[in-house]
């Protein structure tokens, strides 16, 4: 019998995978040497790094989405439905009350965005594309003079996002002629940005809030919303409230429960796969992308960014195909890579070793930004 692949979500990490698992295979038109099926909730792919653009109207909701159907050839079909049960031991996966047998498992679901802080009758979670949208359809009209991005909790995914989106806020107001107007305010329980990168880049990037007048704090612990104002916690017992004003917020950011009842999380509340292989302690059962939980050298945890999905996906797609064709597994994973804070027309490129420390930030410019337009065309014209 052909080899079965389940992997679990139809996001970047999901849809690499399954590409990645096709070509590394050998399948191709009419000779399919393994199954693998993708099972995601809806038969959409959304292209997560472009939210902050919609949210300033630089992007439309059907730019970011494209069919999962689109993939469903050499070899790759598309369940969907919600996995309602993963046994990882019996490397099967219930979903709409059909289970499905594999013989290898990879789980990229992504985190759940969990909002029981309350913020949505105040604000927009621009994690989700309806917030993305809400947001921008209040900013067109917006006559208030602040406006506010919260990290609501640690840790987040794409770490650059509410930097991105403070930097965009400003570029979008400056070309509506009302920046002099309003105040930009961005409140986070980091002691700096982007902790995981080396002093230097967390530096330029409060540099660059500086030069833009936008109003950082960090160290501020969200701890409830109160009326029209939100209380922050920034010391052991000192408190701080603010009026958000138009508020954009990233929601509390957590495994999803169907990875925990399965057995797969850990104490830290996440996966910790090996860090070499991704493998899970169950044999031939792997996970990828923002689930994970790793840290590098000074036991910093990893950024969850979609560049390093993509990277995991390759490694496991090789390493399943070899063992497919009864090889050693032969590649490992490394936290290497790049991804682009923009301000609108321009942008600043952040690339290196994140294990390690040793990253570096290129000079900002006009050309980082169309770097950041190719990589999403790119994105959806190599997989759909």
């Amino acid at each position: 019998m052909k080899p079965t692949i389940l992997v679990l979500g139809g996001g970047i990490g999901g849809v690499h995978a399954a590409k990645q698992l096709s070509r590394e295979i050998g399948n191709e038109d009419g000779i399919n040497l393994a199954r693998i099926l993708v099972f995601e909730r809806k038969k959409q792919s959304l292209y997560a790094p472009s939210l902050t653009w919609l949210m300033v109207g630089k992007r439309e909701q059907n730019e970011i989405y494209k069919e999962l159907s689109k993939i469903e050839y050499n070899g790759i079909e598309v369940i969907e439905g919600e996995i309602e049960k993963i046994d990882p031991k019996a490397k099967t996966v219930t979903s709409n009350g059909k289970t499905c047998e594999g013989d290898y498992i990879i789980a990229s679901l992504g985190v759940s965005q969990n909002n029981s802080a309350n913020l949505i009758s105040e604000g927009h979670n621009f994690y989700t594309v309806d917030g993305a949208e809400s947001f921008h359809n209040e900013l067109r009209s917006f006559t208030g003079n602040r406006i506010s991005i919260l990290v609501s909790s640690l840790p987040y995914k794409s770490p650059v996002a509410p930097y991105e989106a403070a930097m965009l806020i400003d570029n979008y107001l400056r070309e509506n002629d009302k920046r002099q107007e309003v105040e930009i305010h961005l409140y986070t329980p980091e002691v700096k940005p982007m902790p995981f990168a080396n002093s230097e880049i967390s530096s330029h990037v409060v540099k660059l809030m500086q030069e833009k007048d936008i109003y950082y704090h960090p160290s501020h612990q969200f701890v409830k919303e109160k009326q029209d104002k939100i209380e922050f916690r920034t010391g052991s017992d000192d408190t701080f409230t603010a009026n958000p004003g138009l508020l954009a917020y990233t929601p509390e950011h957590i495994a999803p429960a169907v990875l925990s009842e399965a057995g797969l999380t850990e104490d830290s509340g996440w996966v910790e796969p090996n860090p070499d292989t991704l493998e899970t302690k169950f044999d031939n059962v792997y996970v990828i992308g923002d689930v994970i939980e790793l840290s590098g050298e000074k036991n910093q945890p990893m950024p969850k960014a979609g560049i390093f999905a993509q990277h995991q996906a390759e490694v496991v797609a090789h390493n399943i195909a070899r063992k497919i064709s009864g090889k050693s597994p032969d590649r490992t994973f490394k936290y290497k890579g790049s991804y682009i804070l923009d301000s609108g027309n321009r942008a600043d490129k952040i690339s290196g070793d994140f294990e390690k420390g040793g990253n570096q930030s290129s000079k900002s410019g006009a050309l980082r930004h169309w770097e950041k337009v190719i990589s999403e065309k790119a994105w959806f014209l190599n997989n759909f």
